[in-house]
């Protein structure tokens, strides 16, 4: 979808965004934080932040001194993801409207996945 315009919601529709640049980095994050946040693993992709547009009652949580986790304050919707020092904003691939053309590149943080599931997929792991 390169040079077209990504659309995406939270689950009750007051969180809205588009991403005006190619989403890469497409990613299942299985790290202790993102799995207690979303109930089990994160899939995102990034885009430059300036290529994100937030409309909406977005609430920002600072998780770690390094990064803050943005969310709908009414339906809880875990929407982006952002390294303080980085230019890159992480947006959740389940809440992108329609299909995406997009594929899971890589695993992260794998030492930290829970033990109820396997990694079984072929894609690329790193620890």
């Amino acid at each position: 979808m390169a040079g077209e315009t990504y659309r995406g919601s939270c689950l009750c529709g007051a969180v809205r965004y588009d991403v005006g640049a190619p989403l890469t980095g497409v990613s299942a994050c299985h790290c202790g934080q993102c799995r207690r946040q979303s109930g089990h693993v994160w899939a995102s992709a990034q885009a430059p932040a300036e290529a994100v547009t937030i409309t909406g009652p977005v609430r920002w949580y600072a998780a770690s001194d390094r990064a803050r986790r943005g969310f709908c304050p009414q339906c809880g919707s875990f929407l982006f993801w952002r390294h303080l020092d980085e230019r890159l904003m992480s947006v959740s691939l389940g809440s992108l409207d329609g299909p995406t053309g997009l594929r899971l590149e890589k695993h992260i943080f794998t030492a930290d996945k829970g033990d109820y599931y396997d990694i079984a997929d072929g894609v690329p792991q790193e620890p």
